[in-house]
């Protein structure tokens, strides 16, 4: 089946405009019409449109002048440009400003279909080339939903459900969790996978740049908006809309986003037109909404709205048997980030990283990881390459450095280490101290020190 555009003619000529309103409009394709260039720009400032013809010799608002608008409204839209025979050259300055095509009169039915089919072409290739770069990017990313405990696959089976309804899903969770990441693993195992994922940080925007943002505003419907600007669930009309930190929306966009779920439709700011709102709604927030109802900063209307179905996300505290995979996955992609082989984590680290309770649950673990294939010079992860809080936690918990200071207690877990890590390479080259230095990294006067510092004795791994 062909795509079928929405299309606008600005001509001044009425039989060369209805004609070509004709010829377009038996092909299905959705047409407007403008007899004059000023006229044009009204429309294209109140409207989107995926093709604007125009003819470019025109009093008043000419072609090259109507082309400039609509680049400057919607990058995206092909603008194809009718000339004369004499006029060829001005056609070709068109198509340096970033006209799609020209078509020189006369011109048949056939031709001008043609030039239309092959501009909605570029358009459809255009937005499946954005498309697969961003699955490309997401296939990746769901990588960090790693979870074998029970609570995750438990959290799977509910978003497996889930996914291949309409339903409205609310994601529970604290910061870090991973919950646009599974947002994500909703929308792309969903009918609306082969359409736009959407998200939008309602916390990271201020309340008046938040409804702009979502809803699109109209050229001069406040300071500022110089054109008319499509909001963020037109543009993911067919596909997935998600709001991520949904309890920190102000009450008159929460009123606003209530409309949307009841009547799907919404309008622009400083608009009147009703534009229809074809999005799957998932939103999550680590807050928790019924508390804020009592406190009357959520509707109760909208969270019941909302939470059709709700998924809990738990933190990484609660999954321990997750932290070692994670940690696995996350050393492999550093290696490959930094073009490093860092090939082993250290008992004493996993020890380490089991015995954390993780606050920043999977994206503090992702931080820690990063951090340690920096600074990690051999090719295993050591305890001095972790941050100090990880430290300090796994000495304050142990029972071994009661009355002793944090940096001494710190050294010591640094010199048993050393010690044994020593001893153990000494052990597998039976003695060789060259062989030993060597498997370690280090310079033969570097390891000797060491074994002096630690009072080893190669004879005894003999």
């Amino acid at each position: 089946m062909e795509d079928k555009g929405r299309i606008l003619i600005v001509e001044d000529e009425r039989d060369m405009l209805f004609g070509l309103q004709r010829i377009l409009s038996k092909q299905g394709h959705n047409v407007e019409i403008a007899e004059t260039g000023s006229i044009g720009v009204e429309k294209v400032d109140k409207s989107f449109f995926d093709i604007v013809i125009t003819d470019l010799k025109m009093p008043g608002v000419d072609g090259i002048e109507l082309l400039r608008k609509v680049k400057e409204a919607y990058s995206d839209t092909m603008v194809i440009v009718i000339t004369g025979y004499g006029t060829v050259e001005s056609a070709v300055e068109a198509m340096k400003l970033g006209a799609y095509d020209y078509i020189t009169k006369p011109f048949d039915a056939e031709h001008i279909n043609m030039v239309v089919r092959k501009a909605l072409r570029q358009i459809s290739l255009t937005v499946e080339n954005k498309y697969l770069k961003q699955k490309i990017k997401e296939a990746k990313d769901f990588q960090n939903i790693i979870g074998k405990s029970q609570k995750m696959q438990a959290v799977f089976k509910i978003a497996d459900q889930v996914s291949s309804t309409n339903t409205t899903v609310l994601i529970l969770g604290e910061s870090g969790t991973g919950k646009e990441l599974l947002a994500r693993y909703i929308h792309y195992n969903s009918p609306r996978k082969d359409k736009v994922f959407v998200p939008v940080n309602c916390a990271a925007l201020r309340e008046t740049l938040l409804e702009s943002e979502l809803f699109g505003h109209e050229k001069g419907s406040f300071t500022g908006a110089v054109s008319t600007k499509r909001g963020l669930m037109e543009i993911a009309s067919g596909g997935t809309f998600f709001f991520d930190e949904i309890g920190d929306v102000s009450p008159p966009i929460q009123g606003k986003l209530l409309r949307v779920l009841q009547e799907r439709e919404f309008m622009r700011v400083g608009g009147t037109d009703t534009i229809s709102a074809d999005i799957r709604l998932i939103a999550a927030t680590n807050k928790n909404l019924e508390q804020c109802i009592k406190e009357r900063t959520f509707r109760e209307d909208l969270y019941y709205r909302l939470n059709v179905v709700s998924i809990h996300l738990p933190p990484l505290r609660e999954r321990k048997e997750d932290i070692l995979p994670l940690a696995q996955f996350f050393l492999r992609r550093f290696n490959n980030k930094m073009g490093k082989k860092i090939c082993e984590i250290q008992q004493d680290v996993l020890g380490v990283l089991m015995g954390y309770d993780w606050p920043g649950n999977v994206r503090e673990l992702e931080n820690v990881l990063e951090r340690t294939v920096v600074l990690a010079t051999e090719d295993t992860i050591e305890i001095s390459h972790l941050p100090d809080r990880l430290l300090e936690a796994h000495i304050e918990s142990g029972p071994v450095f009661r009355g002793l200071s944090y940096k001494e207690a710190k050294q010591q877990v640094v010199d048993s280490f050393s010690k044994e890590f020593l001893e153990r390479l000494l052990q597998m080259c039976k003695g060789n101290i060259s062989k030993a230095a060597k498997q370690a990294r280090m310079d033969v006067a570097n390891f000797r020190r060491l074994m002096r510092k630690y009072g080893i004795q190669a004879k005894e791994h003999n």
